[in-house]
C-alpha cells in the first residue's frame, strides 16, 4: 500500500471530501457537513496561504545527516512532533456509507492504533450523537496513555462529566475545542454549546488531574488567559476554517502567541500542515507540535490504521529531510532564523 492507493480508496468511499491532489479548500467551499470551509472557504484557504508565505532557509553545509525528530510533550517522549487532530462525526463529515456508530468506531480505532504504532498521540472527537464521543473513549481504553479525548464547549458540568469518562479510560490528557461554539454540525443535532471564559477554563482545570488543553486559540491575549487559568496546552486553531469565514490563518498569529506564552504551556497548532516542511515552519514560528486533521481522516478512511501510519511515517521522513537541509540537528531548539517571510 502507498499513499496514492490510500487516497484513491478514500476518494471512492467519501462524498464529504473530494480528496483533491492539493487539499486547499478550493473544491469544497461551503461543504459543511463535509470537510469544507464555511461559506466562501476563505479561512480554510488562508491557513495554507499563510504557511506558504514563509520559506525555509537552506543551510546545506551544516553537516547534519541524522536529525532527531523526537520531542517531549507534557512529559511524554514522542517520535515526532506530529499528533492526530480530533475529528468527530465521520458519517456526517466524510459521508461514507455504513452504520454511523460502526463507521465512527472504525475511524477511532484506525487513528489511535496508528498513533500508538508511530510513537505519538491522538486526539479523538466529539459531536452531537453520544457515540461520537464514546467511540473515542472505547479506543482510549484499549490504548491508555495515547488518546486525548476532545469535548465540545458544552456546559461546564457536561464537560466535567465527559472528563470523568476520559479519566476512567486512561486518557493521556483531555481537551475542549472551544472554537466549536458556533459549529453547524452541533446545531444540526440541537446540542447546546457556547463560548467559554477564563473562569470556565479555570473551573474545568481544577476538576481534573489530567492535563487540560484548550483548542481554538488565535490571539496572544487568550493564550495568556489560558496559561493563567492553569491549562497545560493550547491548540492555535481556527477549527479548519469551519466556524467563521474571513479569519486569519494559524501561521499568521502563531509567532505572536508564542512570544506571549512560550514555556508556560505546550503550544500545538493545526491548519494547512500538509508536508514535513510545513511542520518545521510551524516549529520555527513557535509551536511545540502540530496536529494533522483532514489528511489523517483521508488516510483512515482509505487505509485504516496502516494508511494513517503510512502518512505519519511519510511526514516524519519529510521532516528529517527538511531538518537536514536547514541544519536543524534536534527539535529541542528550532532556530527562528530558518524561516523567512517571502
Amino acid at each position: 500500500m502507498d499513499l496514492q492507493e490510500v487516497r484513491n480508496n478514500a476518494r471512492s468511499k467519501m462524498k464529504g471530501c473530494h480528496v483533491c491532489p492539493e487539499c486547499n479548500g478550493k473544491a469544497c467551499v461551503g461543504m459543511i457537513p463535509g470537510f469544507g470551509g464555511l461559506r466562501t472557504g476563505r479561512s480554510f484557504m488562508r491557513n495554507l496561504e499563510a504557511l506558504a508565505e514563509y520559506g525555509l532557509v537552506m543551510r546545506s553545509m551544516s553537516g547534519v545527516d541524522d536529525p532527531d525528530t523526537a520531542v517531549t510533550i507534557l512529559g511524554k517522549k514522542l517520535s515526532m512532533p506530529v499528533l492526530i487532530a480530533p475529528v468527530g462525526g465521520i458519517v456526517l463529515n466524510a459521508q461514507v456509507d455504513g452504520d454511523p456508530a460502526e463507521v465512527e468506531a472504525d475511524y477511532d480505532e484506525a487513528v489511535t492504533q496508528a498513533a500508538l504504532d508511530a510513537g505519538t498521540l491522538c486526539f479523538t472527537g466529539d459531536s452531537g450523537a453520544p457515540y461520537m464521543y464514546s467511540s473515542g473513549i472505547a479506543s482510549c481504553k484499549k490504548r491508555p496513555g495515547i488518546v486525548i479525548p476532545t469535548i465540545k464547549p458544552r456546559s461546564n458540568d457536561k464537560i466535567i462529566e465527559k472528563i470523568r469518562q476520559a479519566e476512567d479510560a486512561g486518557a493521556f490528557a483531555v481537551a475542549s475545542d472551544i472554537d466549536a461554539a458556533t459549529l453547524i454540525n452541533m446545531r444540526i443535532f440541537g446540542q447546546p454549546v457556547g463560548p467559554k471564559s477564563a473562569s470556565d477554563i479555570a473551573e474545568i482545570v481544577k476538576s481534573t488531574d489530567l492535563p487540560f488543553i484548550v483548542k481554538g486559540i488565535m490571539s496572544p491575549e487568550e493564550a495568556v488567559a489560558c496559561a493563567n487559568a492553569g491549562a497545560k496546552g493550547i491548540v492555535v486553531s481556527n477549527h479548519g476554517g469551519r466556524v467563521l469565514d474571513g479569519m486569519a490563518g494559524t501561521a499568521d498569529v502563531l509567532s505572536d502567541i508564542a512570544a506571549a506564552v512560550k514555556g508556560r504551556l505546550t503550544i500545538f497548532v493545526d491548519g494547512g500542515v500538509r508536508q514535513g516542511e510545513d511542520i518545521l515552519k510551524m516549529l520555527a514560528l513557535g509551536a511545540d507540535a502540530v496536529l494533522i486533521g483532514r489528511p489523517a481522516a483521508v488516510a483512515a478512511v482509505g487505509g485504516g490504521a496502516e494508511g494513517v501510519k503510512l502518512l505519519l511515517d511519510t511526514l516524519k521522513r519529510q521532516l528529517m529531510d527538511a531538518m537536514m537541509i536547514t541544519g536543524v540537528r534536534s527539535l529541542q531548539h528550532v532556530p527562528a532564523g530558518i524561516v523567512k517571510r517571502l
